[in-house]
């Protein structure tokens, strides 16, 4: 179950990118950084880390003020994604141990 967390998507920002990229066909900078509430820089630096792993692809057409930034995520990062999911899934919806006392 654990063993299954994938420390690179865990981290909230680039969870929440691959919830998003995970429902869609794709998804521009500035639509991330509105859904994320986060600036220009902190996005790049998660979805570059995405990036570095294969998670997610980027794309850049044309230069300067009229460029458009877009992200896909790749069969590699669907995967992964999921994967964690159904890990905290698992986590969540787990029984506690019979040692375990539930709070009241």
């Amino acid at each position: 179950m654990i063993d299954d967390l994938d420390p690179l998507i865990h981290a909230p920002k680039r969870l929440a990118a691959m919830a998003i990229l995970e429902i869609s066909t794709q998804a521009t900078f500035p639509a991330l950084r509105e859904r994320l509430a986060v600036s220009d820089s902190d996005l790049s630096k998660q979805m570059s880390a995405l990036e570095a792993a294969g998670y997610v692809e980027v794309r850049k057409s044309g230069r300067g003020r009229g460029s458009t930034t877009t992200f896909r995520i790749t069969d590699a990062g669907r995967s992964a994604y999921r994967r964690h999911r159904r890990a905290l899934e698992a986590i969540l919806t787990s029984d506690p141990s019979p040692d375990v006392v539930p709070e009241r």
